[in-house]
């Protein structure tokens, strides 16, 4: 029997990079994936396709995760689609980097907003769904940066810190329900948000990580494949760095 067969998993940001890694993952053991995008695009669209012809149920949803109201409302839409949600990724995420003294309100508030508080839109809606099934995972994605801090990323690190932050709290409240929370922080994920980095932005990283080398989005998909399916049952509250020993 496949690890995820019969369940379904809401990804939040999943139409392309890490989320798409998860959602295929996922997918390849037996979930049924409803994954959220701030649009569908062609991008989307192709994902949802090649999810669905793994012979599962897939669908994408249109929400500004950062809206309390649009997330509450997309998750009320999944559940008349799919009838249940066993696990959610919180993986929306976006960057607007720079020093904190030239920093501008808008871009501050723009990543907390994306990165942290659609994690907790997203769990306020999924908790009572979970609650009434006695089950449930929910893995926020957070970030070595989040743990170690960075120059230059003050609002990214603080909403990756936050996350981890909000993933040992749900632990904590909702564990005598039978609903764990964990959170992934990845290190240098080759990505195309790390491809705009220019090309020795990225050897200079590769010297800081002793497997010498950057992960790929399915290393951190491995990750919460784990932490999704009943092979962690006794992991909750935890950390887990997928950063090639950067954070070791």
């Amino acid at each position: 029997m496949k690890l995820l067969e019969g369940k379904t998993a809401l990804i939040t940001g999943a139409a392309r990079g890490i989320g798409k890694a998860i959602a295929l993952k996922f997918a390849s053991e037996g979930a049924n994936i409803a994954f959220t995008d701030l649009v569908i695009d062609e991008s989307g669209k192709a994902t949802e396709q090649e999810i669905s012809s793994m012979g599962v149920k897939c669908k994408g949803y249109a929400s500004n995760a950062a809206n309390f109201d649009e997330s509450h409302a997309v998750v009320d839409e999944i559940m008349k689609d799919f009838g249940r949600i066993d696990i959610l990724i919180n993986n929306a995420g976006i960057t607007k980097d720079g020093l904190i003294m030239r920093m501008s309100e808008q871009q501050w508030d723009a990543v907390i907003n994306v990165n942290l508080k659609s994690a907790f839109n997203f769990i306020h809606a999924v908790t009572p769904i979970m609650m009434r099934q006695k089950s449930g995972s929910i893995v926020n994605m957070s970030s070595v940066v989040g743990v170690s801090g960075n120059a230059g990323q003050a609002n990214y690190s603080a909403s990756k810190a936050g996350m981890i932050g909000l993933a040992k709290s749900t632990a904590k409240e909702l564990g005598s329900r039978g609903i764990r929370a964990n959170a992934i922080a990845p290190g240098f994920i080759i990505t195309d948000m790390t491809g705009q980095l220019s090309e020795e932005v990225q050897k200079e990283w590769t010297k800081q990580i002793p497997l010498r080398r950057g992960g790929t989005p399915e290393d951190v998909a491995n990750v919460a494949l784990f932490l999704a399916s009943d092979l962690s049952s006794y992991v909750s509250g935890q950390v887990i760095n997928v950063c090639g020993g950067m954070n070791s």
